[in-house]
Protein backbone atom coordinates (compact mmCIF):
# COMPACT_ATOMS: atom_id res chain seq x y z
CA UNK A 1 0.00 0.00 0.00
CA UNK A 2 1.20 3.77 -0.77
CA UNK A 3 0.34 6.31 1.56
CA UNK A 4 -0.24 9.62 0.28
CA UNK A 5 -1.35 12.83 1.88
CA UNK A 6 -2.22 15.16 -0.71
CA UNK A 7 -0.52 18.88 0.16
CA UNK A 8 -1.65 22.49 -0.58
CA UNK A 9 1.35 22.98 -2.37
CA UNK A 10 3.18 21.84 -5.69
CA UNK A 11 5.61 19.77 -3.35
CA UNK A 12 3.33 16.64 -3.68
CA UNK A 13 3.82 16.43 -7.34
CA UNK A 14 7.66 15.55 -6.26
CA UNK A 15 6.60 13.52 -3.50
CA UNK A 16 4.66 11.39 -5.55
CA UNK A 17 7.32 11.03 -8.28
CA UNK A 18 9.73 9.78 -5.59
CA UNK A 19 7.19 7.58 -3.52
CA UNK A 20 7.76 8.75 -0.48
CA UNK A 21 4.67 9.73 1.93
CA UNK A 22 4.33 13.66 2.80
CA UNK A 23 2.55 15.48 5.47
CA UNK A 24 2.16 19.19 4.59
CA UNK A 25 0.06 21.98 4.41
CA UNK A 26 -3.16 21.30 2.38
CA UNK A 27 -5.75 24.35 3.26
CA UNK A 28 -4.77 27.39 0.69
CA UNK A 29 -2.20 30.15 1.37
CA UNK A 30 -3.54 33.65 1.39
CA UNK A 31 -1.33 36.76 1.80
CA UNK A 32 -4.02 39.14 2.39
CA UNK A 33 -5.03 36.81 5.33
CA UNK A 34 -6.37 39.62 7.45
CA UNK A 35 -8.68 40.45 5.42
CA UNK A 36 -9.40 36.71 3.98
CA UNK A 37 -10.30 35.49 7.27
CA UNK A 38 -13.82 33.86 7.16
CA UNK A 39 -11.86 31.22 4.82
CA UNK A 40 -10.81 29.77 8.08
CA UNK A 41 -12.56 30.90 10.58
CA UNK A 42 -16.06 31.21 11.12
CA UNK A 43 -16.47 33.20 14.23
CA UNK A 44 -15.55 36.06 11.60
CA UNK A 45 -18.73 35.96 9.98
CA UNK A 46 -20.90 39.09 10.37
CA UNK A 47 -18.09 41.45 12.34
CA UNK A 48 -18.08 44.01 9.49
CA UNK A 49 -21.65 44.86 10.40
CA UNK A 50 -22.25 44.86 7.01
CA UNK A 51 -23.51 42.68 4.39
CA UNK A 52 -19.80 41.54 2.56
CA UNK A 53 -19.04 39.88 -0.49
CA UNK A 54 -15.31 39.21 -0.66
CA UNK A 55 -13.74 37.83 -4.38
CA UNK A 56 -10.07 37.16 -4.42
CA UNK A 57 -7.78 34.87 -6.78
CA UNK A 58 -4.36 33.70 -6.15
CA UNK A 59 -1.84 32.40 -8.65
CA UNK A 60 1.44 30.82 -6.67
CA UNK A 61 4.82 30.06 -8.16
CA UNK A 62 4.32 31.58 -11.55
CA UNK A 63 5.64 29.99 -14.59
CA UNK A 64 5.86 26.40 -12.87
CA UNK A 65 4.02 23.88 -13.79
CA UNK A 66 1.48 22.75 -11.81
CA UNK A 67 1.56 25.72 -9.58
CA UNK A 68 -0.81 25.88 -6.82
CA UNK A 69 -4.34 28.77 -8.07
CA UNK A 70 -7.02 29.68 -5.59
CA UNK A 71 -9.81 30.91 -6.27
CA UNK A 72 -12.54 32.48 -2.85
CA UNK A 73 -15.84 33.96 -2.88
CA UNK A 74 -16.77 34.86 0.64
CA UNK A 75 -20.05 36.59 1.89
CA UNK A 76 -21.10 36.92 5.06
CA UNK A 77 -23.88 39.16 7.65
CA UNK A 78 -24.86 40.13 10.71
CA UNK A 79 -28.34 39.28 12.10
CA UNK A 80 -28.29 42.13 14.57
CA UNK A 81 -31.61 41.03 16.81
CA UNK A 82 -30.05 37.92 17.69
CA UNK A 83 -26.20 38.56 18.06
CA UNK A 84 -25.16 36.15 15.62
CA UNK A 85 -23.54 36.32 11.98
CA UNK A 86 -24.23 34.13 9.35
CA UNK A 87 -21.37 33.27 6.21
CA UNK A 88 -20.69 31.15 3.11
CA UNK A 89 -17.65 30.12 1.95
CA UNK A 90 -16.74 28.95 -1.36
CA UNK A 91 -13.03 28.21 -2.97
CA UNK A 92 -11.60 25.82 -5.41
CA UNK A 93 -8.34 25.27 -5.26
CA UNK A 94 -5.90 23.77 -8.03
CA UNK A 95 -2.68 22.15 -7.25
CA UNK A 96 -0.91 19.80 -9.97
CA UNK A 97 -2.76 16.71 -10.69
CA UNK A 98 -5.43 17.66 -7.76
CA UNK A 99 -8.58 20.00 -7.39
CA UNK A 100 -10.61 20.72 -4.17
CA UNK A 101 -13.76 22.40 -4.31
CA UNK A 102 -15.68 23.55 -0.98
CA UNK A 103 -18.84 24.71 0.08
CA UNK A 104 -18.76 25.65 3.67
CA UNK A 105 -21.50 27.35 5.78
CA UNK A 106 -20.36 29.72 8.61
CA UNK A 107 -21.80 30.67 11.77
CA UNK A 108 -21.16 32.89 14.68
CA UNK A 109 -22.48 34.07 18.14
CA UNK A 110 -20.89 37.44 19.37
CA UNK A 111 -21.02 38.53 22.68
CA UNK A 112 -19.65 41.98 24.64
CA UNK A 113 -16.70 41.53 26.37
CA UNK A 114 -16.28 45.12 27.47
CA UNK A 115 -16.16 48.54 25.59
CA UNK A 116 -16.42 48.18 21.80
CA UNK A 117 -14.97 44.26 22.11
CA UNK A 118 -17.01 40.73 21.20
CA UNK A 119 -16.05 37.61 21.10
CA UNK A 120 -17.18 35.53 18.62
CA UNK A 121 -17.60 31.62 18.52
CA UNK A 122 -18.33 30.04 15.28
CA UNK A 123 -19.30 26.98 13.55
CA UNK A 124 -18.57 26.33 10.14
CA UNK A 125 -19.94 23.08 8.47
CA UNK A 126 -19.92 21.76 4.24
CA UNK A 127 -18.17 19.59 2.01
CA UNK A 128 -14.61 19.51 -0.12
CA UNK A 129 -15.03 17.49 -3.80
CA UNK A 130 -11.83 16.10 -3.97
CA UNK A 131 -10.77 14.86 -7.42
CA UNK A 132 -7.34 14.12 -8.42
CA UNK A 133 -5.97 12.44 -12.07
CA UNK A 134 -2.77 11.03 -11.01
CA UNK A 135 -2.26 8.60 -13.98
CA UNK A 136 -1.52 11.90 -15.59
CA UNK A 137 1.45 12.94 -13.96
CA UNK A 138 4.89 11.72 -16.42
CA UNK A 139 6.27 10.37 -13.69
CA UNK A 140 4.61 8.53 -10.51
CA UNK A 141 4.63 6.28 -7.95
CA UNK A 142 3.76 2.82 -9.56
CA UNK A 143 1.13 1.95 -7.29
CA UNK A 144 -0.77 5.39 -8.26
CA UNK A 145 -0.64 4.65 -12.05
CA UNK A 146 -3.75 4.63 -13.82
CA UNK A 147 -5.60 6.06 -10.56
CA UNK A 148 -8.53 8.83 -11.08
CA UNK A 149 -10.06 10.15 -7.96
CA UNK A 150 -12.86 11.90 -9.29
CA UNK A 151 -15.43 14.13 -7.18
CA UNK A 152 -15.36 12.11 -4.04
CA UNK A 153 -17.40 14.21 -1.18
CA UNK A 154 -15.54 14.93 2.30
CA UNK A 155 -18.22 16.44 4.80
CA UNK A 156 -16.13 18.23 7.53
CA UNK A 157 -16.70 20.68 10.06
CA UNK A 158 -14.85 22.94 12.10
CA UNK A 159 -14.79 25.67 15.06
CA UNK A 160 -13.08 29.35 15.63
CA UNK A 161 -13.01 32.10 18.11
CA UNK A 162 -12.65 35.79 17.19
CA UNK A 163 -12.06 38.58 19.26
CA UNK A 164 -12.08 41.69 18.18
CA UNK A 165 -12.43 45.88 18.73
CA UNK A 166 -12.22 48.35 15.94
CA UNK A 167 -8.26 48.64 16.61
CA UNK A 168 -7.60 44.92 17.59
CA UNK A 169 -8.56 41.33 16.37
CA UNK A 170 -7.29 37.55 18.05
CA UNK A 171 -8.64 34.53 16.85
CA UNK A 172 -7.76 30.76 17.39
CA UNK A 173 -9.36 27.77 14.46
CA UNK A 174 -9.29 24.56 13.53
CA UNK A 175 -11.81 25.05 10.07
CA UNK A 176 -11.57 21.43 9.79
CA UNK A 177 -11.82 18.49 12.28
CA UNK A 178 -12.52 15.41 10.72
CA UNK A 179 -9.61 13.93 8.83
CA UNK A 180 -11.00 11.92 5.97
CA UNK A 181 -9.42 9.01 3.91
CA UNK A 182 -9.97 8.02 0.38
CA UNK A 183 -8.41 5.24 -0.56
CA UNK A 184 -8.59 4.30 -4.60
CA UNK A 185 -7.05 0.75 -6.04
CA UNK A 186 -3.92 1.59 -9.02
CA UNK A 187 -2.69 -0.96 -11.18
CA UNK A 188 -0.40 -2.29 -8.31
CA UNK A 189 -1.90 -1.69 -5.16
CA UNK A 190 -4.09 0.91 -2.80
CA UNK A 191 -3.22 4.72 -3.02
CA UNK A 192 -4.62 6.03 0.38
CA UNK A 193 -5.17 9.97 0.41
CA UNK A 194 -6.27 11.72 3.69
CA UNK A 195 -6.97 15.29 5.14
CA UNK A 196 -4.61 16.53 7.55
CA UNK A 197 -5.85 18.65 10.42
CA UNK A 198 -5.33 22.58 10.68
CA UNK A 199 -4.88 25.15 13.16
CA UNK A 200 -4.97 29.04 12.53
CA UNK A 201 -4.44 31.61 15.08
CA UNK A 202 -4.51 35.29 13.93
CA UNK A 203 -4.35 38.91 15.48
CA UNK A 204 -3.41 42.24 14.63
CA UNK A 205 -3.41 46.23 16.03
CA UNK A 206 -3.96 49.62 14.49
CA UNK A 207 -1.55 52.83 16.05
CA UNK A 208 -1.37 55.83 15.36
CA UNK A 209 1.29 57.48 14.23
CA UNK A 210 0.22 60.64 12.89
CA UNK A 211 -2.82 61.78 12.12
CA UNK A 212 -2.93 61.09 8.26
CA UNK A 213 -0.80 57.56 9.33
CA UNK A 214 -1.68 54.29 11.10
CA UNK A 215 0.67 51.01 11.68
CA UNK A 216 -0.95 47.54 11.74
CA UNK A 217 1.43 44.84 12.59
CA UNK A 218 -0.55 41.46 12.28
CA UNK A 219 0.44 37.66 12.23
CA UNK A 220 -1.03 34.41 11.10
CA UNK A 221 0.36 31.26 12.89
CA UNK A 222 -0.16 27.15 10.98
CA UNK A 223 0.00 24.63 12.60
CA UNK A 224 -0.50 21.31 10.24
CA UNK A 225 -0.09 17.81 12.11
CA UNK A 226 3.02 16.63 11.36
CA UNK A 227 4.33 19.06 9.03
CA UNK A 228 6.47 22.11 10.44
CA UNK A 229 5.40 25.58 11.91
CA UNK A 230 4.81 28.39 9.81
CA UNK A 231 3.94 31.96 10.15
CA UNK A 232 2.99 34.75 8.88
CA UNK A 233 4.31 38.66 9.81
CA UNK A 234 2.86 41.61 8.19
CA UNK A 235 3.31 45.05 8.52
CA UNK A 236 0.44 46.99 6.88
CA UNK A 237 0.50 51.39 7.04
CA UNK A 238 -2.88 53.02 5.98
CA UNK A 239 -2.25 56.77 4.52
CA UNK A 240 -5.40 59.24 5.06
CA UNK A 241 -7.45 56.75 5.58
CA UNK A 242 -7.72 55.03 2.07
CA UNK A 243 -4.42 53.73 0.63
CA UNK A 244 -3.10 50.27 2.84
CA UNK A 245 0.68 49.75 1.81
CA UNK A 246 2.98 47.20 3.44
CA UNK A 247 5.00 44.07 3.41
CA UNK A 248 5.20 40.48 4.69
CA UNK A 249 7.81 37.70 5.67
CA UNK A 250 6.66 34.05 5.21
CA UNK A 251 9.18 33.00 8.14
CA UNK A 252 11.74 30.67 6.18
CA UNK A 253 9.59 30.74 2.93
CA UNK A 254 8.77 33.69 1.33
CA UNK A 255 9.35 37.92 1.30
CA UNK A 256 6.53 40.28 -0.25
CA UNK A 257 4.71 43.66 -1.04
CA UNK A 258 0.85 44.11 -0.36
CA UNK A 259 -0.91 47.22 -0.79
CA UNK A 260 -5.02 48.37 -0.99
CA UNK A 261 -7.02 51.00 -1.83
CA UNK A 262 -10.43 52.33 -0.68
CA UNK A 263 -12.13 53.41 -3.57
CA UNK A 264 -15.74 54.47 -1.23
CA UNK A 265 -16.79 54.03 1.89
CA UNK A 266 -18.54 50.67 0.23
CA UNK A 267 -15.93 49.24 -2.05
CA UNK A 268 -12.02 48.35 -1.76
CA UNK A 269 -9.52 46.47 -3.80
CA UNK A 270 -6.22 44.63 -2.88
CA UNK A 271 -3.45 43.32 -4.44
CA UNK A 272 -0.51 41.27 -2.83
CA UNK A 273 3.17 39.74 -4.63
CA UNK A 274 5.30 37.24 -2.61
CA UNK A 275 8.66 36.06 -3.94
CA UNK A 276 9.27 32.51 -2.35
CA UNK A 277 12.98 32.54 -0.30
CA UNK A 278 13.41 29.07 -1.12
CA UNK A 279 15.38 26.73 -3.61
CA UNK A 280 11.92 26.93 -5.70
CA UNK A 281 12.26 30.48 -5.86
CA UNK A 282 14.92 29.90 -8.91
CA UNK A 283 11.73 28.31 -10.91
CA UNK A 284 9.24 30.86 -10.82
CA UNK A 285 8.04 34.41 -10.98
CA UNK A 286 6.29 35.14 -8.11
CA UNK A 287 2.70 35.07 -6.59
CA UNK A 288 0.27 37.11 -7.34
CA UNK A 289 -3.09 37.38 -5.09
CA UNK A 290 -5.81 39.79 -5.59
CA UNK A 291 -8.88 41.12 -4.03
CA UNK A 292 -12.26 42.82 -4.53
CA UNK A 293 -14.34 43.80 -1.47
CA UNK A 294 -17.66 45.28 -1.31
CA UNK A 295 -19.87 46.00 1.48
CA UNK A 296 -23.81 45.85 0.51
CA UNK A 297 -26.61 48.02 2.59
CA UNK A 298 -29.14 45.34 1.92
CA UNK A 299 -29.74 45.24 5.68
CA UNK A 300 -29.95 48.77 8.61
CA UNK A 301 -26.62 49.76 9.59
CA UNK A 302 -23.70 50.90 8.40
CA UNK A 303 -20.63 50.99 6.91
CA UNK A 304 -17.59 51.12 8.60
CA UNK A 305 -14.56 53.06 6.91
CA UNK A 306 -12.04 52.08 7.59
CA UNK A 307 -12.16 48.71 7.16
CA UNK A 308 -9.29 47.75 9.37
CA UNK A 309 -9.50 43.77 8.81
Amino acid sequence: MSTLRISGNWLIVLCMACASPVVAQQDPLYSQYMFNTLAFNPGYAGSADVFTVMALSRHQWVGLDGAPSTQTLLAHSPLRAANMGLGLSLINDKVGPTRQTSIYGDYAYRIRTGGDAKLAFGLKGGVNLFQADLAGLATVDPDAANVNIKGKALPNFGFGLFWHAQRYYLGLSVPKLLENTIEESGSQGVVTVSEARHYFLIGGYVFDVSQGLKFKPSFMLRVVEGSPMSMDLTANFLLRDKIWFGMLYRVGNAVGVLGQYQVNDQFRVGYAFDLTTTKLGAYNAGTHEIMINYDLRFIKGRTVTPRYF
